[in-house]
């Protein structure tokens, strides 16, 4: 599956995609919300190929693409749409941008391209996501797609020695504004 929209391609996962992924998921920045501390190339390798392994389900279920400027062609992130392992109808995203290109849209770009995807193409009825509390970029991404925040799940989320909050965003189809064209 590929996706283009203004400023990015959304693709498959390929295998040499790992060091890109590598490179952005070591910065300090991304680690933050993340349970891990540090991220070595043996990790990175087995995240890329989960996806790489989820592309020849049958039927498929989840789609996590990579995020690839169009303008220079690097790998920027990934972006996915999962639908919930008891639902055909329902489906959650969840994206990650490298931290040298946060604060340009391009996670609310790609994320936008697969909730029309989802409702569109996958035939959903709800599209929900979360985040931890504490990280208000993505919460701001998750408003700007038209989620609405529908709840705070106090200290559900333990890693780094800490419990963390985290806010439950929800969107249904018949809410949803596709892209003016």
């Amino acid at each position: 599956m590929q996706i283009t929209t203004e400023r990015l391609t959304l693709r498959e996962f390929e295998s040499d995609d790992w060091p890109a992924v590598l490179a952005y998921q070591q910065d300090p920045r991304y680690l933050e919300f993340y349970p891990w501390s540090t991220r070595t190339e043996s990790d990175v390798k087995e995240f890329v190929q989960w996806f790489l392994d989820e592309q020849a389900e049958s039927p498929r279920r989840r789609f996590q693409l990579a995020v690839v400027r169009r303008d220079t062609g690097a790998l920027i992130g990934n972006c996915g749409i999962r639908r919930k392992p008891d639902s055909d109808q329902e489906a959650d995203i969840g994206y990650e941008i490298a931290p040298e290109h946060w604060g340009r849209g391009y996670a609310t770009e790609a994320a936008a391209a697969l909730i029309e995807h989802g409702f569109t193409e996958m035939g959903l009825h709800r599209v929900s996501s979360w985040c931890i509390a504490g990280n208000g970029a993505s919460a701001r991404v998750l408003a700007k797609l038209g989620l609405q925040q529908e709840g705070r799940l106090r200290e559900n989320e333990f890693f780094k020695g800490r419990w963390w909050d985290t806010l439950v965003f929800g969107l249904l189809k018949n809410e949803w504004s596709p892209p003016k064209t």
